[in-house]
């Protein structure tokens, strides 16, 4: 057997579009279509991502009691950052292990992309903590914040032609807080965001899906670690 590189990629991205037509074609009700939407990708960043990312549908609170939006795909770490809370099914994620959000809906849209852009906003408007790190030698001080990932994962485009001007306009829309870093569209391509001022890369190819993964995989490394959380000042809420 001779393997194929180019084709186990391919493979994974026809994977992915062909669970996510499925789930749009198969589910009548709106939610039950998004519940499944949402799985897609989450099954995908959890089986390929490092061990140290876990992602998971949440709410994400900080340490001064305050909640974003309910988020669908919230990529958080789980190497250093000390507790997720469950309850009902529903995850609780602390602000500071969190490094990347995604918005998953069918097809992407001005709307859609408004849409996402509030819940990034919601999420990185939250206090984080971060405190000094100890090592044999003393402390390092503490890191500087991370920029927290935001996005849109969908399967197709209401745009003709799908992932054209009317898509990057869409995206230049809003504030800073509000900027959209790197998304997908599984029909069609996938898009990221170059830097502060200078717009997006808009790309089309026939493994969107895989590309988006590998993407986000740099941006991750580029990353780094969360910061060292202040855990006492969640546990302040104790006595409250």
């Amino acid at each position: 057997m001779t393997w194929s590189l180019g084709q186990l990629l391919a493979s994974l991205h026809n994977e992915i579009e062909s669970r996510l037509t499925t789930a749009r074609a198969s589910f009548g009700h709106t939610s039950t279509k998004g519940d499944a939407t949402e799985s897609v990708w989450l099954e995908l960043l959890n089986k390929y991502l490092p061990r140290r990312y876990s992602a998971t549908s949440a709410h994400v609170v900080d340490s001064e009691g305050s909640f974003s939006d309910q988020i669908d795909v919230c990529v958080f770490d789980r190497q250093y950052s000390p507790f997720i809370f469950t309850f009902e099914g529903q995850d609780i994620v602390p602000a500071e292990s969190v490094y990347a959000i995604f918005e998953a809906k069918q097809n992407i849209t001005a709307a859609h992309i408004n849409y996402a852009q509030r819940k990034v906003a919601s999420v990185r408007a939250l206090h984080r903590t971060s405190l000094a790190i100890p090592y044999a030698g003393g402390t390092y001080p503490p890191k500087a914040l991370t920029h927290i990932l935001g996005g849109i994962l969908t399967l197709g485009s209401d745009w003709h032609p799908p992932m054209g001007d009317a898509l990057k306009s869409a995206l230049g829309s809003g504030d800073e807080s509000e900027r959209l870093d790197l998304g997908c569209v599984a029909a069609h391509g996938h898009f990221c965001r170059v830097a502060e001022g200078e717009g997006y890369d808009i790309i089309l190819e026939g493994k969107p899906a895989t590309a988006f993964l590998f993407e986000l995989i740099a941006r991750l490394q580029e990353s780094a670690t969360v910061p060292m959380i202040d855990i006492r000042a969640y546990a302040r809420w104790l006595t409250k």
